[in-house]
């Protein structure tokens, strides 16, 4: 038989093991994450093209399609004896057009397809938790996870605005209008929340201000521009233009 010791062992570490098997998983309290596809081999992805003044830095693979690679300006273009892509001092990655050998012109158009899809997908989300919150002016506030939509353009003033939640939370803001970042401002992240898990759906124009941070992925509509000295964390899929003003993006 067992002694009062080793059975108050065996019960200290049977309700040890029942403790660890019982811990539940983090659990997202917001909506279910858009499902970029192939988009998401991309730090930036655009239709229009793709701009920048030296000396921006970009980490990850850049790509434009359906148009050629004269669409990436100011890059200073290095072609791979490929053809399939080319290099930049300016990348930390590949960047890629639709001009370029295959399979990158196939690569790209489904890339883009798959783009259009989770934008028009994160357009569709119904029963947001919020609706026209601080009638779009998020300077201040601190925002947990939901789906948040508005039928106006939104701002962040120079007080910022703090994303909280966990690793598993998913946050998506669908704006109607333009979306602005003021010079300065910052998205900050707050509980372990990952920017990939936060998604800005907008329909406008997206501007982030000088020397402002910016974190999450970008679906926009239209153009995405980014002025001296931004900086971003995440991904910018645009379905015209993106032009990076010496920013710094980190996908």
């Amino acid at each position: 038989m067992l002694s009062i010791v080793n059975k108050v062992v065996c019960l200290g570490l049977w309700a040890s093991l029942l403790s660890v098997s019982a811990a539940p998983a983090a659990t997202n309290l917001g909506p279910a994450a858009i499902n970029l596809g192939t988009a998401a081999n991309f730090a930036i992805l655009a239709q229009s093209g793709v701009s920048t003044v030296s000396p921006s830095s970009i980490t990850g693979n850049i790509g434009v399609s359906p148009i050629a690679a004269s669409a990436l300006t100011g890059f200073k273009l290095t072609l791979a004896s490929t053809g399939v892509f080319s290099t930049s001092s300016q990348v930390t990655g590949e960047l890629f057009a639709a001009s370029y050998s295959a399979p990158t012109p196939v690569t790209l158009r489904t890339a883009v397809a798959n783009m259009q899809t989770a934008y028009t997908n994160a357009v569709g989300l119904l029963n947001p938790g919020f609706t026209n919150l601080a009638s779009g002016s998020l300077s201040g506030l601190v925002l947990t996870p939901a789906l948040y939509k508005w039928t106006t353009s939104v701002n962040i003033g120079i007080a910022g605005v703090t994303i909280t939640g966990t690793s598993a939370d998913v946050f998506v803001f669908q704006i109607a209008g333009t979306f602005t970042i003021a010079a300065g401002a910052r998205v900050t992240l707050a509980g372990g929340v990952l920017a990939s898990n936060i998604f800005w759906v907008v329909a406008d124009a997206v501007t982030t201000g000088v020397g402002s941070h910016m974190e999450g992925i970008i679906l926009a509509k239209t153009a995405v521009t980014l002025q001296t000295g931004a900086t971003m964390n995440g991904r910018i899929l645009a379905q015209t233009f993106v032009a990076l003003q010496v920013a710094t993006v980190v996908g």
